[in-house]
């Protein structure tokens, strides 16, 4: 049986064919295309008409024999449509200014405290609920005309059924929807002015499924049905961890880094929400509970720039000059707020080591050797609080997604928290959506039976901690920095 899944991420996408056999799942990539914001009247946009356009030659490629697609997407942004089902303004992108000074106007009515206390969402200025908050006051004219708010790959779905559905896993990381019952939270959402009309009913992931529109079969031969997998790309890539037991430890790894365990409820503490971890929903009925980390976004603005000034590196090239960089010179908070969306990262990180009385990294080694040995300690602060937090022990550390490749990060991330690194699959976000839709189907009897397949299948490579006195110095040193 064949599937296709459609992973979009905040810099790129690709289209996988999956074919279930009796020895595992077969992965073929059909097309990948970039993805990024685009400019107009001063704001960042996410281009919908190319997104339907790139998705629309996956589905010719894919060929009539598909049984189904999904489609997943990162979290917190999303559009509006009227009642005809058509979009009002293109939907803003995450990393856009407008929601400066919104969070600090929404907590005078609804203390932070609160929000926790209903959605379990850490804080991120970048949240849907202060997106939103922001519409309100600034387009309220907008707000009048929509019938229907939807998540991001809820839209790109759309756009082959006709029909608006919401999905658990994605709509969780609006910090909107009440984490405990599961739904939308009507006390958020009055308490915003937001009208209940553009809030549909949630579908877990699997849940919902429907058939390609008419046209969009003529145009690319395809008689798939759309079924919302786990919609949330994080969702999906935690789906395809082989996570075996509760001991574990995972990190999807990427643009962000999401750190955390799959918990059975949500874990709302006060304690939790000060650490800022957060309560996303997850595949099966799972939690995820995790922390945002900047991840590989620092490395990619930076070789962004270098690319731009003719420096043309490739990402094996940067790793290697960041080896060969003196170790532990100097270490960066990735997660503070000046990296979300600067001009120059390489200039932002120089100044946050001066600021912080460090020496200031000159060149892609020291610079990218930096940001690596900075996010590695992210991961083992993570992994204590964890420990502490949840009571449970955590014997071992899952690495998927794109940051599976980079074997500096993953030896290091071994290192610095002191236990067995297992990384892959690369293409987790993929295959844990593909799984879904296999479930929705019958074809796999459960997440686990999923899980033990992509195992299989998709063998980890291990990374055995090393050197690690040198790496428990540096620990004090960054836990002075956060």
């Amino acid at each position: 049986m064949k599937l296709l899944a459609i992973d979009i991420g905040a810099s790129s996408g690709r289209a996988m064919l999956g074919e279930l056999k009796d020895d595992g799942l077969a992965l073929t990539e059909l097309h990948r295309f970039e993805n990024a914001p685009v400019e107009r009247h001063g704001h960042k946009h996410w281009d919908i008409g190319d997104l339907g356009a790139q998705i629309y030659i996956a589905l010719a490629r894919a060929g009539p024999d598909v049984r189904a697609v999904g489609i997943d997407t990162w979290g917190v942004d999303y559009a509006y449509l009227d009642a005809d089902g058509r979009l009002i303004i293109p939907p803003f992108a995450y990393r856009d200014d407008r929601t400066q000074g919104v969070p600090e106007r929404v907590h005078r009515d609804i203390p932070f405290e609160r929000i926790y206390e209903i959605t379990g969402i850490q804080y991120m200025p970048i949240n849907t609920i202060y997106q939103m908050a922001e519409d309100a006051a600034a387009r309220p004219d907008v707000l009048r005309s929509a019938d229907r708010m939807l998540m991001m790959p809820e839209l790109l779905s759309r756009l082959l059924t006709g029909r608006n559905a919401a999905e658990y896993s994605i709509a969780s990381t609006s910090a909107l929807v009440d984490a405990r019952a599961r739904a939308w939270s009507d006390e958020l959402i009055d308490a915003l002015g937001l009208p209940r009309r553009l809030f549909g009913e949630l579908h877990q992931p699997g849940e919902f499924r429907a058939p390609v529109q008419p046209e969009v079969r003529s145009q690319t031969g395809c008689r798939d049905d759309v079924i919302l997998s786990g919609s949330h790309d994080t969702a999906s890539a935690v789906a395809a961890t082989p996570l075996g037991d509760r001991r574990a430890m995972y990190i999807s790894s990427g643009t962000w880094s999401l750190a955390g365990m799959e918990l059975d409820e949500p874990l709302m503490t006060p304690d939790a929400r000060e650490n800022n971890f957060t309560n996303e929903g997850g595949v099966a009925g799972k939690t995820r509970f995790l922390k945002n980390v900047m991840g590989l976004w620092l490395i990619q603005e930076m070789k962004r720039l270098w690319d731009a000034e003719g420096d043309r590196l490739s990402f094996a090239d940067i790793c290697d000059r960041a080896e060969q960089a003196p170790p532990f010179d100097a270490l960066i908070d990735p997660n503070r707020e000046r990296f979300l969306a600067p001009e120059d990262m390489r200039r932002e990180v120089r100044d946050e080591c001066r600021r912080t009385g460090q020496p200031e990294p000159e060149g892609v080694g020291p610079l990218t050797r930096t940001v690596f040995e900075s996010l590695a300690l992210a991961y083992r602060e993570c992994l204590d609080q964890l420990r502490r937090l949840t009571g449970r022990p955590v014997e071992r550390v899952h690495v998927v997604g794109g940051g599976v490749r980079n074997e500096l990060l993953c030896q290091m991330t071994a290192d610095a928290c002191g236990l067995p690194v297992y990384a892959g699959p690369v293409e987790a976000t993929a295959i844990g959506n593909l799984i879904v839709q296999a479930i929705a189907l019958g074809e796999l009897v459960d997440l686990e039976a999923a899980r033990e397949m992509v195992g299989r299948t998709f063998p980890p490579r291990e990374y055995e901690p090393r050197e690690t006195d040198a790496w428990l110095e540096a620990r004090e040193r960054y836990a002075a920095l956060t």
